[in-house]
C-alpha cells in the first residue's frame, strides 16, 4: 500500500470513514446555518467553516488517488475505490455549495422547508457513516446491508419532500419569479446532496456483491 507523508500506510476503509465524518460535520453546519439564518451578510464565518471542511475532504481524496495510483494490491478494485471516494466527495461539495449559494443568490430569508431538507441530509450522512464503520468487515457484517438500505429510505423521504416543496413553490402565485428561481436552484442542490448519499450507499452495495 502507498504511504502518507508521515510514513503510515493508507487505509482506504479508514479514509472512507473520514470522508463520512466530514460529510456529517458539513451537514451539521448546514443545519446550524439554516436554524440561525440572519441574512447573507452574516454568512462569512459559516462559509469559511464550510470551506475548511470541504478542503479537508479534498485532501483525503488526493491521498486516496495518490495511493491507488501506486499500490500494487488494493483491498477492493481500484475503480471501486475511486468511484466511492468521488461519490462521498460529491456529498460534501453539494452541501458546501448550498451554504455558498445562500450568499451568492442573496437569500434574505430562509425558506421554511430548508430546515427539513437539512435534517434529512444529516440523517442520511449519519446512516452512511454507520455503514462505513462496518465496511472493512463487509463480508462478515450482519447489519451493513440494512444500513445501506436505510440511506436509500432517507433519500426517498427527501424525494417526497422535494416533490411537494417544488409544487408549493410554483403554485403560490404571490411569490416573485426571482424568489421561485432562487429556491428552485437551492432545493435542487439539496436534493442532489441527498442523491449523492444514496449513490455512495449504492456503490457500497455493488462492491459488497462483487466481493462476496
Amino acid at each position: 500500500m502507498a504511504k502518507h507523508k508521515n510514513g503510515k500506510k493508507l487505509d482506504y476503509f479508514e479514509a472512507f470513514e473520514k470522508q463520512a465524518e466530514l460529510a456529517i460535520a458539513e451537514a451539521k453546519l448546514l443545519v446550524e446555518v439554516i436554524e440561525n439564518y440572519k441574512g447573507p451578510d452574516s454568512l462569512d464565518d459559516y462559509i469559511e467553516r464550510a470551506h475548511e471542511i470541504e478542503h479537508a475532504g479534498d485532501k483525503l481524496v488526493h491521498s486516496v488517488f495518490d495511493a491507488v495510483t501506486v499500490d500494487f494490491v488494493t483491498p477492493i478494485d481500484r475503480e471501486d475505490i475511486i468511484s466511492l471516494t468521488q461519490k462521498l466527495d460529491d456529498v460534501l461539495d453539494y452541501m458546501e455549495g448550498t451554504v455558498q449559494r445562500f450568499y451568492m443568490l442573496d437569500v434574505k430569508e430562509m425558506h421554511p422547508k430548508a430546515g427539513e431538507f437539512a435534517e434529512l441530509l444529516l440523517k442520511s450522512c449519519e446512516k452512511l457513516g454507520k455503514a462505513l464503520e462496518d465496511f472493512d468487515e463487509f463480508k462478515n457484517s450482519k447489519k451493513i446491508n440494512k444500513l445501506i438500505i436505510d440511506v436509500g429510505s432517507v433519500e426517498e423521504e427527501a424525494d417526497e419532500l422535494f416533490f411537494h416543496t417544488l409544487r408549493e413553490l410554483y403554485s403560490h402565485g404571490e411569490e416573485s419569479p426571482l424568489y421561485v428561481f432562487v429556491w428552485d436552484k437551492l432545493f435542487q442542490r439539496l436534493e442532489n446532496a441527498a442523491d449523492a448519499c444514496e449513490q455512495a450507499a449504492d456503490t457500497m452495495g455493488t462492491i459488497i456483491m462483487k466481493n462476496c
